[in-house]
């Protein structure tokens, strides 16, 4: 993210992002990296770069977060770094995009099932029982 650019996530960047857990943010993440990948391949450029910025923005939120200190920076860098790669990178595997999105879906998996669980428990920071997308469990 350049200076003169006003910050995609700015909501996320005043301080909602530092509640969230290291999978939701991930799986946060994971979401724009996807959205970057199908742009590139679709091919207009006006569609990649504002995509590629928002990515690229959630990355750094993420490694910014003081909680994630040692190991969980340094692989939240080496995603970041790998995904530059993807498109920055002439040498890259054409297999990368994909490893790249099966990552990042082991982020939302766990994400969702922690969100779940937190509203079986009852949680309040997480919503009540049975209000998952409008439908009751059974």
């Amino acid at each position: 993210m350049t200076a003169d650019r006003t910050p995609a996530h700015a909501e996320a960047a005043a301080g909602r992002w530092a509640r969230l857990t290291l999978a939701e943010q991930m799986a946060h993440v994971g979401s724009e990296v996807g959205r970057a990948m199908r742009a590139h391949a679709s091919g207009p450029v006006a569609r990649f770069e504002p995509a590629l910025h928002r990515a690229l923005e959630l990355f750094d939120l993420t490694a910014a977060d003081a909680r994630w200190r040692g190991p969980r920076r340094r692989e939240i860098l080496r995603a970041r770094e790998e995904f530059c790669r993807l498109f920055f990178d002439s040498a890259v595997s054409p297999r990368s995009g994909a490893g790249l999105e099966r990552y990042f879906l082991a982020f939302a998996r766990a994400a969702r099932r922690a969100t779940r669980a937190a509203r079986w428990a009852g949680d309040p920071g997480r919503g009540a029982p049975g209000q998952e997308d409008g439908r009751r469990f059974r």
